[in-house]
């Protein structure tokens, strides 16, 4: 016995573009707090945590890219659908 198949709900949208922009700086922000204590990380075997936020904001900088596309795109489909039903 299958469970029931229900309609998918409408995806929850809110400020992407600013909370993808805010986590990116703040794992820069933690890389850079790092790197005055790079030495203790090392010694302590912690130094992956110095890369994890460089990483991350590395990543960050991809995902803003990304959703600021998709934001745009969202955007324009909403003006064509505007001119449609005009």
């Amino acid at each position: 016995m299958g469970s029931p198949q229900h309609e998918a709900p409408e995806p929850l949208e809110g400020p992407v573009v600013a909370t993808i922009t805010g986590g990116t700086i703040l794992w820069f922000v933690l890389f850079l707090v790092q790197l005055p204590f790079y030495g203790w990380f090392d010694s302590h075997g912690h130094l992956w945590w110095v890369w994890t936020c460089l990483a991350g904001g590395g990543l960050g900088l991809v995902g803003i890219w990304y959703v600021r596309g998709r934001d745009a795109a969202l955007k324009r489909h909403a003006a064509q659908q505007e001119a449609k039903d005009e």
